[in-house]
C-alpha cells in the first residue's frame, strides 16, 4: 500500500467523496441520516467545519479514502471537549487508515485547539466500536431506542470518551 497522507479537508475537492461515503448503505446504517437530502445537509456542516480547520482527509494515491471532523464548541465552558465523526471508504477499511486519521486528529485537537477530552457516539453493532476500544475510548453511557429505522426497529447509541 502507498503511504496515507493526512491533510485538511478541502471543500472543493472532498465534498463528493464525503457524500459518496456517507451514502454507502453499510455506512448509513450507523449514521442518523436516512436519505440523500439529509446526507447533503450533513456534508454542508462537514464542509463548514473544514473551513474552520476542524476536518481532515486521509488521502491515498491522490484520492480521499477517509474523512474525519471535529465538532468544537464555541462556548468557553465547553471548549475543552469535542465530539468527532469519521467515515472510511468501504474499500479501504481494515488497513489502518482510521487509526492513522484518528491519531492525527487527537494530536491536532490537543495541540491546536486545547481539547482535553474527545467523545463519540457509535450505534450498537457498528464494527468501528472495536477500533474505538483499541484506541482507548471508554463507554460512559447508552441511550436505548435512540435511532428509529424506517422498518420500526430501534438502535442503541453508545457514548464513548477518551482523555487526551
Amino acid at each position: 500500500m502507498s503511504e496515507v497522507i493526512i491533510r485538511p479537508t478541502n471543500p472543493e475537492t472532498d465534498a463528493a467523496a464525503i457524500e459518496e461515503n456517507l451514502c454507502e448503505p453499510g455506512v448509513l446504517r450507523y449514521f442518523p441520516m436516512c436519505n440523500r437530502q439529509e446526507v447533503k445537509d450533513s456534508v454542508a456542516i462537514w464542509l463548514q467545519n473544514s473551513k474552520k480547520g476542524y476536518a481532515y482527509t486521509a488521502e491515498l494515491d491522490g484520492k480521499p479514502v477517509g474523512m474525519m471532523q471535529l465538532y468544537i464548541n464555541p462556548q468557553e465552558k465547553l471548549k475543552h471537549q469535542c465530539l468527532f465523526s469519521i467515515v472510511i471508504d468501504v474499500n479501504h477499511r481494515g488497513h489502518g487508515i482510521g487509526t492513522k486519521l484518528i491519531n492525527h486528529c487527537f494530536e491536532v485537537a490537543k495541540k491546536k485547539f486545547g481539547i482535553e477530552q474527545i467523545h463519540l457516539e457509535v450505534y450498537e453493532g457498528n464494527p468501528a466500536k472495536r477500533l474505538y476500544d483499541r484506541l482507548g475510548f471508554t463507554e460512559y453511557g447508552r441511550h436505548k431506542h435512540f435511532l428509529k429505522e424506517a422498518d420500526g426497529t430501534y438502535s442503541t447509541k453508545i457514548h464513548m470518551l477518551k482523555y487526551l
